[in-house]
């Protein structure tokens, strides 16, 4: 089998996320074929929920977009947007959302909105969408995204979705629910929030990452745990499906 890539390690590892998880809202792209990887792999009950409105989405393909047609095909119920989060994600029923972002910040605060200046941005991005009702109140949170220095800053160009706000109690402050992010997955490593300080701090690297190559590729002092664990690299099963996903 050819040399595992950095991203199809992080696909992994987000899914393996989700061995024990009854029902995950995801969005495309990663998060997408990490949560089909899963119900492969580890959890064929896992309970695939999309923005667009289906729960228990089956698809077989990466889908295109939200609104693919195989995810409301495939799916045990099709809900309007606005009872998705209104009775679904609101109350807390979603016990883990995957979510994206251009920029993250050392409490797990996510910018999806423009890079540069609000009113004169360098570049315009998708915007919210769902993330910051989904970010509060779904029960835990896992962030997927490339580890450079781009991405990971010591400020955001704005704060589309809230993680930890601006540290202990904010969430509470804010009248949120959820736990807020539990993870941040990269291509190199896995972030996860200090108990007490909320800020993220890297406890695993992937199998050949070194902690100062993770260091250099943050845009702030990083916090490391004493001991970091190290990634398993995939296995021939998570591989093999992973890659036949891919081909499709």
């Amino acid at each position: 089998m050819s040399e595992v890539t950095p991203a199809e390690v992080q696909t992994v590892v987000a899914a393996r996320r989700l061995e024990h998880i009854k029902t995950v809202f995801i969005g495309v792209g990663r998060p997408s074929t990490a949560a089909i990887l899963a119900r492969m792999v580890h959890n064929p009950g896992l309970v695939l929920v999309y923005e667009s409105g289906t729960i228990g989405a089956k698809p077989f393909h990466i889908p295109l977009s939200i609104g693919d047609g195989e995810l409301a095909e495939t799916a045990d119920a099709i809900v309007s947007v606005p009872e998705m989060f209104n009775y679904w994600i609101g109350p807390g029923r979603i016990e883990m959302a995957f979510l994206g972002a251009a920029q993250v910040d050392r409490l797990g605060n996510l910018n999806s909105t423009v890079i540069g200046d609000y009113e004169h941005p360098r570049t315009r991005l998708p915007g919210a969408g769902g993330a910051p009702e989904i970010a509060s109140s779904c029960q835990q949170v896992v962030v997927i995204a490339p580890h450079t220095k781009r991405t990971f800053v010591e400020t955001l160009d704005f704060r589309t979705t809230v993680g930890f706000g601006d540290g202990p109690g904010s969430r509470e402050r804010l009248g949120f629910t959820g736990r807020g992010p539990t993870a941040v997955i990269t291509d190199l490593g896995v972030l996860e929030p200090d108990p007490k300080s909320d800020e993220l701090t890297l406890t695993q690297v992937h199998d050949g990452i070194e902690v100062e190559q993770v260091r250099e590729a943050t845009g702030w002092e990083l916090a490391v745990a004493d001991r970091p664990r190290v990634t398993s690299p995939p296995t021939d099963r998570e591989l093999s499906a992973l890659r036949e996903l891919l081909s499709r």
